[in-house]
């Protein structure tokens, strides 16, 4: 967790759960799993048990102690819905984000279905708070039906994060029609898979045309000509420029 984060679109992190388990196609070469189980067996250090999942309950409030406007992606080694995180836990989340409102949050999550059982059922988030938005992770089309759930979830903001980007995604016209913000990236790490082009352009053109946020975050380990560069070679550029589009905070 950190006041500070280096992802580029958002400002900030708090993760009051780390650890995951995979669940599709996007998760085989989690960043976060790599990261956290560098440390597995270090005595003392936050990530002592590598990617088990651990509540962390004296996390829950840090957000009030950032007086500064952040937004804040929620979860970055974790994902808020997971089956053994109790409704009860995810909903002391959900109350911290409304009392520190003075923040914007940004949730993503691959399990959209138990997101829309959890939030259409709770009374307290009635109406949805305007400073969180909740989104998904999709990886190609197979996982579409995420945004569709998203859709169906009464709150002001949503988002779609096509990272890693391993396919192209079909009839984007229908999908995007109100979202509100579209990131895009490549795969990073030495077990890499490439993104084509072709996907990237597809995704921005309807963006585009719908007037929707677009963010490039990166190519990841391979360039725009499918050549392995790594990371920091291949760089962030499309299209000839820095794609850092971004909603008004409402």
């Amino acid at each position: 967790m950190s006041e500070i984060s280096k992802i580029e679109w958002t400002n900030a992190t708090w993760n009051p759960i780390t650890g995951c388990h995979k669940v599709s196609l996007g998760c085989q070469n989690c960043y976060a799993e790599r990261f956290a189980n560098r440390f597995k067996g270090v005595r003392g250090h936050p990530f002592e048990q590598g990617f088990n999942i651990k509540l962390w309950r004296d996390r829950i409030e840090t957000p009030l102690s950032w007086r500064k406007p952040k937004r804040v992606f929620v979860n970055s080694m974790s994902d808020l819905f997971l089956e053994q995180v109790s409704d009860s836990y995810i909903l002391e989340v959900f109350q911290t984000m409304k009392k520190a409102d003075w923040h914007t949050y940004q949730i993503l999550t691959k399990r959209a279905e138990r997101m829309y059982t959890l939030l259409s059922s709770c009374l307290e988030l009635n109406p949805f708070p305007n400073n969180i938005w909740l989104g998904v992770s999709v990886e190609n089309n197979d996982y579409v039906n995420r945004i569709s759930i998203l859709k169906s979830v009464k709150c002001p903001n949503r988002f779609i994060s096509f990272e890693p980007l391993l396919g192209p995604i079909r009839y984007l016209n229908r999908l995007l029609t109100g979202i509100d913000w579209v990131i895009v990236g490549g795969e990073s790490g030495s077990k890499a898979r490439a993104m084509k082009k072709d996907w990237i352009e597809d995704i921005y053109q309807v963006c585009s045309s719908k007037g929707i946020p677009f963010f490039f975050k990166q190519w990841g380990e391979y360039d725009e000509h499918g050549m392995r560069t790594g990371k920091k070679v291949a760089g962030r550029v499309y299209r000839g420029k820095t794609w850092n589009q971004i909603p008004a905070i409402q």
